[in-house]
């Protein structure tokens, strides 16, 4: 049994309504033989005889009547789907579902979800704060459509849009005569290290980097205490308890009101973000505006490199 189509339905609830197959033909603007042929096909697929012709006017058999409130639903609920994509399609709805590293929230997401909401009110946003290498993850296996992550990751079945965003890593400490000039690999080598990223640490960028110096340099970095979030390196460093590294822009709001100082690293360690999204998928309106007005705001924190002190 074939399934009944929108078109032989609406067709058929014009011909319930108005009595005769030309009148329903006039109303949808086709010929009158195309109408009654379809109603004809209808009644053929649901093996049912919906309609008594009579010389004069239709009439609706007892099943053509209990058909029609079905037929009725049928088309309503088709009119709210169409309407539903319409809606999300011009931001009236929808959700974001968006991936960041763990730290975005002390300069970013705070401004970048208040804004958006401000702009699209209807619009559910959901922002997962992970390890880049996580946020890769859940943008690859659908979870999240789109992220912010930092360079380099595995970029398997993923499609980077990068340039969106560059900051420094900042060493700190309590201590002001560590922080006079910047910290070659060598004396970071000597220093009481506090390390963030601890459970992704084979996979974060910046201790991947410092290795790789660390490693031409003929030194080990090994840190007396590793952590998961730089915010939690800051607050042990503030402490007294070890120096850290952090990026610039998670480490400026708070390192003057917590007793601390900061210096770049020599030469200066850059971390680069970018975008990412799959790279055979599409995204959604909402999350695409999202991206939009991240960029935006990114675009305004741009800084030259720290300086020692």
């Amino acid at each position: 049994m074939a399934t009944p189509t929108v078109r032989q339905l609406q067709y058929f609830l014009t011909a319930a309504r108005l009595g005769t197959f030309s009148a329903a033909a006039a109303e949808h603007h086709i010929a009158q033989p195309s109408l009654s042929e379809q109603i004809s096909v209808l009644e053929a697929n649901l093996g049912l005889r919906l309609f008594t012709r009579t010389t004069r006017r239709l009439l609706l058999t007892g099943v053509g009547k209990q058909l029609v409130p079905l037929a009725e639903k049928t088309l309503a609920d088709v009119d709210e789907i169409a309407d539903f994509g319409r809606r999300v399609g011009s931001l009236e709805e929808g959700t974001v579902l968006f991936g960041t590293f763990n730290s975005a929230h002390l300069y970013l997401l705070t401004d970048l979800i208040r804004e958006f909401h401000s702009r699209h009110p209807a619009v559910k946003v959901k922002v997962t704060g992970l390890n880049s290498s996580e946020v890769a993850e859940s943008v690859r296996n659908g979870d999240l459509e789109a992220g912010i992550v930092q360079l380099p990751i595995d970029d398997r079945q993923l499609r980077l849009i990068p340039g969106i965003f560059v900051d420094h890593v900042v060493y700190v400490s309590r201590n002001p005569e560590h922080t006079r000039a910047p910290i070659d690999i060598r004396t970071l080598s000597t220093r009481p290290l506090i390390l963030s990223e601890a459970r992704w640490s084979l996979d974060d960028p910046l201790r991947v980097s410092l290795l790789e110096r660390a490693q031409a340099a003929g030194v080990r970095l090994d840190p007396i205490i590793e952590v998961e979030f730089q915010t939690h390196a800051l607050e042990l460093a503030a402490q007294g308890v070890g120096d850290s590294l952090v990026s610039y822009h998670v480490g400026r709001s708070v390192i003057a009101e917590r007793g601390l100082y900061m210096t770049p690293l020599s030469p200066a360690v850059e971390e680069h973000y970018a975008f990412v999204t799959r790279r055979a998928g599409s995204i959604s309106p909402a999350t695409a505006a999202f991206m939009a007005l991240a960029r935006q705001i990114l675009a305004g924190l741009q800084a030259p490199p720290p300086t020692a002190g």
